[in-house]
């Protein structure tokens, strides 16, 4: 939500800086050592395509842009044979947003499976992007929300 300005600012400077600057920079790092077959993949949120609640502009806009930047950089590093993708996770139960709270019970009724996400779903999602059989994957983001944005 829109509130004092200066803090807003200071809040959103932070959150571009980690969400956006930091994704921005492990690419630029990681980019020039790798080779042919070389897998670059972001996380997400579903967030970045569809604000479901009220209050998180500024973390969409974050995860809008490295969706953006994931379609670049498809473009940028195709040609040397490397793929970039991002994985949208949805609910998923974690210490930051843990299942068997009163909001996870709303998160988990907007969901088409009726359920929080595993961490190790999210992690099968990845380990196939890095995969060879992923190699003609590159550009996408891949929802793994259990139908959130369905």
């Amino acid at each position: 939500m829109v509130g004092d300005p200066a803090t807003d600012v200071a809040a959103l400077d932070r959150q571009f800086r980690v969400n956006v600057g930091g994704v921005a920079a492990a690419v630029r790092a990681a980019a020039p050592l790798m080779g042919e077959g070389g897998r670059i993949i972001s996380i997400g949120s579903t967030v970045g395509e569809r604000v479901i609640l009220p209050g998180l502009s500024d973390y969409a806009a974050t995860k809008a842009a490295v969706a953006a930047y994931a379609r670049g950089w498809a473009r940028d590093l195709g040609p040397r044979g490397i793929t970039v993708n991002v994985v949208e996770p949805g609910p998923v139960d974690t210490d930051m947003n843990p299942d068997g709270t009163e909001f996870a019970a709303t998160l988990k009724a907007a969901t088409a499976v009726g359920r929080y996400g595993k961490p190790e779903e999210i992690a099968a999602a990845v380990a196939f992007l890095a995969s060879p059989e992923a190699a003609f994957i590159t550009g996408a983001t891949l929802n793994v929300d259990g139908g959130l944005l369905a």
